[in-house]
């Protein structure tokens, strides 16, 4: 259920009655160590959480932690949580609730990741404190398109932090009661439909209210009012009929199945609530004043599902990669099958294609035979029509690729020029010198046939 139900006090039974969505019942596994602050002591509790509920391992309260030296109260802090084998964990820390002002913002149409700059545009207007002088952490409220906000000063913050790392202090998250109570009423069970209004042990003259309405989604307040009159104020601002009582903090968190016989559960309600949140941070997130790179790892247990899923990652890729050399292989008999099956067809086709071409060659050849004695006649018609009488002619001798005559003219040097004129002939020479004839000049010419080299 999202941060927007309602708030009307329910019974203890029907609210325990309520349980979470399966998925996400089942994905709660965890253990955290939750830690509030009080005005002189440090109540800690260890909460291991799954499926099937919540349980509270150990409880310890430091007395007089603000006032001792932070390196002694620290190493009572870990022995405590070395006894009960919970050494590896980072706290989430609650802030007391006069130190934050806790602001409520409706961010309608505003996409996920947009939230963060629209909460910096208008945060200046959201506290009294100086420009720089202001942290703040956020969280969704559900789907509702609201998130709820805490604001300390940036002071108060690094001294805490310090504090911590002086007292040897693994912090994972410092947050605050309104965010802790809404992520913790939502990791194992779910809120009244109607809304709720609740009250924490009255402490040092201060009386503290949670409470939720369709009117008002989260309602956070301490008062320095009588509980009668500090449910009073909190009924008006939630819009509740003037009959709901409030319950205590604890009457509206999932029920520890388990818890030492000396935690005090309406007591140390708000230290559970801190540790259920810190178990399961990602199902139950809860505001974080801490910088990211100042927190501390939170546990062991973190590293879970990505080990799981790193598995998972690596039998889905042997199996792709198995998968892909079956495949592979399936499709390689395939295909000798079909090469073996079309193979002979294949080898008639490339034998019919060389019968074709050796038939092309011999249709060639023959063509170009009986083109051989048309081209001689030409060859020989215009050698008669260049050497007319009186140039006689005594040997004609035509090859494939020349000629050679000879015989007797009047002026046999002209002959070459008048041979190479003929489009049949070129390149002619005489093959002997012009020797004197009886009737002229006798000669030998021999030349090319032109279009046959």
């Amino acid at each position: 259920m999202s941060a927007g139900q309602p708030a009307v006090a329910e019974p203890r039974t029907a609210a325990r009655a309520r349980s979470a969505s399966g998925l996400r019942k089942c994905l709660a596994f965890g253990t955290g160590v939750g830690i509030r602050l009080g005005k002189t002591d440090l109540e800690a509790l260890i909460v291991r959480v799954r499926p099937g509920g919540a349980s509270i391992l150990a409880a310890a309260s430091i007395e007089g932690f603000r006032e001792r030296p932070a390196a002694e109260w620290g190493a009572e802090y870990s022995r405590f949580l070395t006894r009960n084998g919970a050494g590896h964990l980072a706290a989430t820390v609650l802030l007391p609730r006069r130190e934050v002002i806790v602001r409520q913002l409706s961010l309608p149409g505003v996409a996920p990741k947009d939230i963060p700059a629209a909460i910096g545009f208008q945060i200046d207007t959201l506290h009294p404190y100086g420009e720089d002088d202001a942290a703040y952490a956020w969280t969704r409220l559900g789907d509702s398109g609201a998130v709820l906000l805490g604001i300390v000063r940036r002071g108060l913050l690094e001294r805490y932090l310090e504090m911590f790392a002086e007292a040897g202090v693994a912090v994972a998250s410092l947050t605050f009661s309104a965010a802790v109570l809404h992520a913790a009423s939502r990791l194992l069970t779910v809120p009244p439909g109607e809304g709720f209004l609740a009250a924490g042990e009255e402490r040092e003259g201060t009386v503290e209210i949670y409470g939720e309405s369709p009117s008002r989604l989260v309602f956070s307040a301490e008062f320095d009012e009588t509980p009668e009159r500090a449910a009073a104020l909190a009924r008006a601002e939630l819009r509740l009929p003037e009959d709901a009582a409030p319950a205590a903090f604890n009457e509206f968190l999932p029920a520890p199945a388990a818890r030492p016989e000396d935690c005090d559960l309406s007591r140390n309600a708000l230290p559970y609530a801190t540790a259920l949140a810190g178990a399961c941070p990602r199902l139950a997130p809860a505001a974080n004043l801490v910088p990211e790179e100042r927190r501390s790892a939170s546990s062991r247990a973190m590293f879970i599902p990505t080990a799981i899923l790193a598995v998972l990652l690596i039998f889905t890729a042997a199996a792709a990669l198995g998968y892909s050399k079956i495949r592979d292989r399936r499709y390689l008999a395939r295909l000798e099958a079909g090469i073996a099956q079309i193979g002979p067809q294949a080898q008639r086709a490339s034998s019919l294609d060389s019968e074709i071409e050796r038939t092309r060659a011999r249709a060639r050849l023959l063509d170009d035979f009986r083109a051989r004695s048309k081209a001689d006649l030409d060859a020989l018609n215009a050698l008669t029509l260049l050497l007319a009488p009186p140039i006689w002619a005594n040997s004609v001798e035509l090859s494939r690729d020349g000629m050679q005559i000879g015989g007797e003219a009047e002026q046999a040097a002209a002959l070459l020029q008048l041979i190479d004129s003929s489009p049949f002939f070129q390149n002619s020479q005489f093959t002997v010198p012009i020797a004197r004839g009886q009737g002229g000049e006798i000669f030998r010419i021999r030349a090319d046939r032109e279009g046959r080299r």
